[in-house]
C-alpha cells in the first residue's frame, strides 16, 4: 500500500508492506486524514531513523477488516479513528504509557491502517470525509481545555489569541455554541474577518493595544496556545481571579511572568492537552447536537503530503489541512 512516511531523516512518499489484523484490531480503509503540527515536528525527534514510520494522528475510513473478538464494529461501519491511545477516563492528567497515534505506532497518513477496536469510533453521519478526517486530535484538544479544564459557563467572556489554528476554530465554535462571548485576535485581517464569520463576536490584531480595543472588558478566560508572544499580554487583560488554560507553544516555550502580581491577581493557570476517551465521546455527542464542522482550509492528495507539510509549517491555514487518501 501507498504511505507517507518518515525514514533516514526524509519524509517520503512510497509503499510499504500493507498492515495485517490481529485479536481485538480492525482494518480501515483511510479515507482522509489530519495534518496536525505534530507531524512536523516527529522527523526531527526520530532524526535518522531507518525503520519506515507512517505519520499522521487523525483520519477517517471504512472497516473492511475485524480481528478476532471484535464484537462492537462491522465491516462497511464508517469510523474515526482516537488518536489518543491509553487513556480512556477522563483525569486530571494523562496516565503513565499514554502515547498519541503517529509515533511509535504507524499512523494515518496511509491507505490503510490496523488499530485496536478500542480507538474507533463512529463517523458523524453529517460531515464529510474531509472534515471527519480532522476532526478528532484539534477538536478533542479544545473541548477538553474548554470543558474539563476551564468549565467555560454561559454568558462568559472568552479570549483566543491566534485564531487561525485547527483548535482555535474548534473552541470558537464550541464556545458559541455553550453561550460564551468569543474574542479572538490575530496578525491576519483575513483570518480576523474568517474568526467572525464562524462565529466570533469580536476579533482585533495582534500587534494592536489590547487594552484599548478591549475597552475594559471583562475577559473570564483566556485559551493559550502562541507561549511567550502573548502570555503576558493574554494575562493583562484577564479579569482577577480569571483562568489561563494553555495546551500549547507556537512561539519561544519558556515564558517569564511576575509571581507577585500574579498571586496577588489570584490568577488561575491550568495546562491541558488531548483528552481521553470518554471526553472524546462527549466531544462527539456535543459536535453531533450542535452540528459543528470543522473548518478545512486546504486539501492535498496523499501523494502531496509533502506540500502539506509547507503549507502548514508557513502557518498559511485557517483552521485544518487535510489530506485525501
Amino acid at each position: 500500500m501507498n504511505a507517507f512516511v518518515h525514514e533516514r531523516e526524509h519524509v517520503i512518499y512510497k509503499e510499504i508492506p500493507e498492515p495485517e489484523v490481529t485479536k481485538g484490531k480492525v482494518k480501515i480503509k483511510l479515507k482522509a486524514a489530519g495534518l496536525n503540527h505534530r507531524d512536523l515536528n516527529i522527523p526531527s525527534r526520530r532524526g535518522d531513523n531507518e525503520k519506515p514510520l507512517v505519520l499522521g494522528s487523525d483520519g477517517a475510513g471504512v472497516i473492511e477488516e475485524i480481528g478476532p473478538e471484535v464484537t462492537n464494529l462491522s465491516i462497511g461501519d464508517e469510523v474515526i479513528v482516537n488518536p489518543g491511545l491509553g487513556w480512556k477516563h477522563t483525569s486530571d492528567a494523562p496516565p503513565e504509557g499514554f502515547e498519541i497515534l503517529g509515533m511509535p505506532d504507524h499512523g494515518t497518513f496511509a491507505e490503510k491502517i490496523v488499530i485496536d477496536a478500542e480507538h474507533v469510533e463512529r463517523k458523524p453521519a453529517f460531515m464529510n470525509w474531509e472534515e471527519a478526517g480532522v476532526l478528532a486530535l484539534s477538536a478533542l484538544t479544545g473541548y477538553r481545555a474548554l470543558f474539563t479544564k476551564a468549565k467555560l459557563k454561559a454568558g462568559e467572556t472568552i479570549l483566543i489569541p491566534g485564531a487561525g489554528s485547527g483548535v482555535a476554530t474548534f473552541i470558537i465554535q464550541f464556545a458559541k455554541a455553550a453561550g460564551a462571548r468569543v474574542i479572538v485576535t490575530s496578525r491576519d485581517e483575513e483570518k480576523c474577518r474568517k474568526a467572525l464569520d464562524i462565529g466570533a463576536d469580536k476579533a482585533i490584531a495582534t500587534n494592536s493595544n489590547w487594552e484599548e480595543e478591549l475597552n475594559d472588558e471583562q475577559i473570564d478566560l483566556v485559551i493559550e496556545s502562541v507561549g511567550n508572544a502573548t502570555f503576558n499580554r493574554s494575562l493583562s487583560v484577564l479579569k482577577r481571579g480569571g483562568k489561563i488554560v494553555t495546551f500549547g507553544a507556537t512561539t519561544d516555550d519558556n515564558v517569564t511572568i511576575n509571581i507577585r502580581q500574579f498571586f496577588y491577581g489570584q490568577y488561575q493557570l491550568l495546562g491541558s492537552t488531548m483528552g481521553s476517551r470518554e471526553e472524546l465521546q462527549a466531544m462527539l455527542q456535543f459536535v453531533n447536537q450542535y452540528k459543528i464542522k470543522p473548518v478545512v482550509d486546504h486539501v492535498f492528495p496523499l501523494s502531496h503530503t509533502e506540500e502539506a507539510f509547507d503549507y502548514l509549517r508557513h502557518g498559511k491555514q485557517f483552521g485544518k489541512v487535510a489530506i485525501i487518501v
